[in-house]
């Protein structure tokens, strides 16, 4: 059976990012992508660029407040896993997703407000070798989403 997965960005300032959700959420067959909060809609040239048309082809939503959102995908049975680095955060290697997962990622220096990761089910987070703490957003959720899809 097929995963389900949706993508929501919430507060993510760049429209780059945002063109590349798109772009991924469309390679690894997300089923819908949320953006929240003041995270930039299509259409803007600048997710036009990045995306390369994938804004056309991946369905989408634009949420003012990410909560509500949230209390409703849970109702409905979506595992809500918050990709972050937090002191309770598993390394992503070894999280098993269900088959109908909301991945959600935030804003990249601030991350996700502790009311939105209340309501988690998981927190994962991808282990770095560098000396840099985490990953652009994008590239992060690429890798995240890889995961939940083929592994």
């Amino acid at each position: 059976m097929k995963k389900r997965i949706c993508l929501l960005a919430h507060n993510v300032r760049s429209l780059w990012n945002v063109g590349s959700f798109f772009r991924t959420c469309d390679a690894m067959g997300v089923e819908k992508l949320y953006l929240t909060g003041y995270t930039g809609v299509p259409p803007r040239r600048e997710i036009t660029k990045t995306a390369i048309g994938a804004e056309e082809a991946v369905p989408w939503e634009h949420h003012e407040d990410p909560l509500q959102l949230l209390h409703q995908l849970k109702k409905e049975g979506w595992q809500l896993v918050a990709l972050e680095i937090t002191k309770d955060a598993i390394n992503i290697q070894t999280f098993k997703p269900s088959r109908r997962i909301c991945l959600i990622v935030g804003h990249e220096l601030s991350g996700l407000s502790e009311d939105i990761l209340s309501l988690c089910d998981a927190t994962v987070m991808i282990p770095m070798l560098g000396t840099k703490e985490s990953l652009n957003v994008a590239v992060a959720a690429g890798m995240a989403l890889y995961h939940i899809t083929f592994l």
